[in-house]
C-alpha cells in the first residue's frame, strides 16, 4: 500500500501533507518540562529553607549568584513552556484562523514581557539596586 493510498480523500484533494514542525514543538515542550523538574525542586527547597520568609531574608537569598542564576533559568523555562503549551491549546480549540493567529501572537508577546520583567527583577535584586 503506497502512502498516497493511506491519505484521506480531503488530504489528497488539497495536496497537504505533514507540516513536519509538530515534532520539534513536541520535543521542546518535553525538554522544558524536564528542565522544570529540578528547577522547581530547587525553588521549593530553597524557599522552604528560609526560616522566617520575610522580604529581607528572601532578598538576601536571591542576592546570591547561584540563586539568581537558578531563578533566571527557572523563569526562562517556565515562560517558554507556558508559551508552547498555550500555543497548542489555542491551535487546538480556536477555529477561526485570524483569531487563532492573533491569540498565538499575543500569548507569545505576553510570555516574553513577563519573562523579561521577571529576569529584570531578579537582576535588580541580585545587584542590590
Amino acid at each position: 500500500m503506497s502512502t498516497s493510498e493511506m491519505r484521506s480523500p480531503l488530504a489528497r484533494a488539497k495536496g497537504w501533507g505533514s507540516a513536519k514542525s509538530g515534532t520539534h514543538h513536541f520535543w521542546v515542550q518535553r525538554l522544558t518540562a524536564l528542565a522544570l523538574i529540578p528547577l522547581t525542586l530547587w525553588l521549593c527547597f530553597g524557599l522552604a529553607s528560609l526560616p522566617s520568609m520575610d522580604y529581607a531574608e528572601f532578598v538576601a537569598w536571591l542576592s546570591s549568584p547561584f540563586s539568581a542564576v537558578m531563578m533566571i533559568l527557572t523563569l526562562i523555562a517556565v515562560f517558554y513552556h507556558y508559551a508552547l503549551g498555550l500555543q497548542v491549546i489555542i491551535e487546538d480549540y480556536v477555529s477561526n484562523h485570524a483569531v487563532r493567529t492573533a491569540a498565538v501572537i499575543v500569548s507569545h508577546f505576553v510570555s516574553v514581557i513577563l519573562a523579561v520583567t521577571g529576569i529584570f527583577s531578579v537582576i535588580k535584586i541580585a545587584l542590590g539596586a
